[in-house]
């Protein structure tokens, strides 16, 4: 039995077509599903669902043969025991550092200030402050990352941004973007080893698929 991790909402919702388009079917309620466990109509391939910050885990230690994952999750894990072969090309976003508006983010950098940063990418932000030479505290949060500045928790936060708009509703701004961001599908290297002959034809159907959506 081959296993692919998923977690559900929009990396779900992007990746179902994709199967689809690779051949592989899977039940249309499948997202809405309290099931964690669930089958395809390719006999010998199912799903498990889980968190989205657990996938690289269930890759790296074998409960899962492939996974999807943004490249956010993936730098934060670090991608041990991982093989990256396709950029899916869904759940595009872009990691950015954010500032209450009237903020002079520009000056601080300079002075190589000791700026307070919330974010959940601990690792990444770290590493981005570093190469600027820039000291920085770094505050670990999982969720409303946009209210850490404005109660005086931080002084910016590295988050996702997609459109924008919740930045703006809650007056503040991007000032520096950190990389794009985009799922991709990864592999266990050992079950790369132990089960080519099933996996790299799916591979090889899910990266024309891949191909066709981006033509």
């Amino acid at each position: 039995m081959i296993t692919l991790a998923l977690s559900k909402g929009r990396i779900f919702s992007e990746t179902a077509p994709l199967l689809a388009a690779a051949g592989i079917g899977v039940a249309p309620d499948a997202d809405a599903s309290r099931k964690l466990i669930i089958g395809t109509d390719v006999p010998d391939l199912r799903l498990i669902i889980v968190r989205a910050s657990d996938v690289p885990t269930y890759v790296q230690y074998g409960a899962a043969d492939l996974g999807v994952a943004g490249r956010d999750v993936l730098l934060e894990h670090g991608g041990d025991g991982l093989y990256q072969p396709i950029d899916l090309g869904i759940g595009r976003c872009r990691m950015c550092v954010a500032v209450p508006e009237g903020f002079d983010y520009a000056s601080a950098v300079r002075r190589g200030a000791g700026l307070r940063i919330a974010t959940k990418y601990v690792q990444t932000a770290r590493e981005h402050f570093a190469r600027k030479g820039v000291h920085v505290e770094l505050i670990k949060l999982y969720g409303s990352m946009e209210l850490a500045p404005l109660v005086g928790l931080a002084d910016a936060i590295v988050d996702l941004v997609s459109t924008g708009g919740t930045l703006r509703a809650n007056h503040l701004v991007e000032v520096e973007e950190l990389m794009p961001i985009s799922s991709r599908l990864i592999v266990n290297q050992a079950s790369l080893k132990t089960r080519r002959e099933r996996l790299a034809p799916l591979l090889a159907a899910i990266e024309a698929a891949v191909a066709a959506r981006q033509a």
